[in-house]
């Protein structure tokens, strides 16, 4: 597409000529001419040609012009530096967006970059958050203004669904319910006032499974207070309770669901989506390994032991601390980094 802009200087006039790629609405080319039009001497000369990204810097800068941030009378010499500058000038960039705010939005769904440099700014805003509420006592009482300490990792959590999805298990974990993690299991459960399972999971494949989580929160004892015998920590009674309350569960959910789900709408038809309760994987995200820890630092080496020994000699739930969660997450974040 060739786009025209004449002036006119009687008896001459200069033509300014941008072809324009239809498709990508780009300047591939522009050329400044000057025409004669005198009946006793016609000619034209060309001025200026420019192409490619010759053009488009020109068209760049011009852009520009409207954002540059001069005094009266002050002159400023115009290249890729300032061009650059204004740019990185969030009051420009604001006044450039709110000039066309439905072509910034454009540009940036379909620059897939763009997108991929959102999504980790997210997951690393996210995981910050999440340190914030593990290491910052403060922080994370003002958070439980209102409600329980489980809660606000509940709804952290639902906020970010893939912090499980990628952290907990070697396959991909998605929720069974995409609008909310927690579900009710037994009684009037997914299935058809039951018990509910702090996150509903599914892995992803051909075929899928569900997988069960319970959230208790960072601050849960791993250990009890005082040792049981000579070097040996019992799990803490919430510790305990916790594993009981997430093999209820899966249990209960074994009994109302049988061996397979079967997704419904909100009609009651069948949507052709389903997976398997074949010994479901279930976890218990609890604790934080720092109170196995000494006064000076290191670690307790009997407290240390009792816990490792103890979980990893429970068949289910899996146990996951708050800190090796986020580490996890961290992980991830860190491997997509652009």
């Amino acid at each position: 597409m060739e786009v025209v802009h004449v002036v006119n200087f009687a008896p001459t006039r200069k033509q300014l000529k941008l072809l324009v790629a239809r498709e990508a609405g780009e300047v591939h080319k522009l050329e400044l001419q000057e025409i004669s039009f005198d009946p006793a001497a016609t000619w034209a000369r060309q001025l200026l040609t420019l192409d490619g990204a010759q053009a488009q810097r020109l068209v760049g800068m011009i852009r520009a012009v409207d954002n540059l941030p001069l005094a009266e009378g002050e002159t400023q010499r115009l290249d890729d530096a300032v061009i650059e500058a204004v740019f990185s000038d969030t009051d420009a960039v604001n006044r450039l967006y709110g000039s066309d705010p439905e072509r910034f939005r454009t540009l940036i769904a379909n620059d897939a970059t763009a997108r991929d440099v959102i999504a980790v700014a997210r997951r690393r805003a996210a995981v910050e958050r999440f340190r914030r509420l593990l290491n910052d006592p403060e922080f994370f009482a003002a958070q439980c203004a209102g409600t329980n300490r489980e809660a606000v990792w509940q709804q952290f959590l639902e906020d970010n669904p893939w912090i499980l999805g990628v952290s907990l298990s070697g396959q991909l974990l998605t929720g069974w319910d995409k609008q909310k993690l927690e579900q009710t299991v037994a009684g009037y459960s997914v299935a058809g006032v039951g018990k509910r399972a702090d996150a509903l999971l599914q892995t992803n494949g051909r075929i899928r499974s569900l997988v069960f989580a319970e959230i208790k929160h960072h601050e849960t004892s791993l250990v009890a207070a005082q040792p049981y015998r000579s070097g040996t920590w019992a799990p803490s009674d919430e510790l305990a309770g916790g594993v009981a309350q997430v093999q209820q569960t899966v249990q209960r959910a074994l009994r109302d669901i049988g061996e397979r789900l079967r997704a419904v709408d909100v009609e009651g038809a069948e949507t052709g989506e389903e997976a398997f309760l074949l010994r479901p994987r279930s976890y218990l995200i609890v604790g934080n390994l720092t109170q196995l820890l000494g006064s000076t630092g290191g670690v307790h080496a009997d407290k240390h032991r009792s816990f490792e020994l103890f979980r990893r000699n429970l068949y289910e739930p899996e146990i996951v601390t708050y800190d090796e969660l986020l580490a996890r997450a961290e992980w991830h974040v860190s491997l997509v980094e652009p």
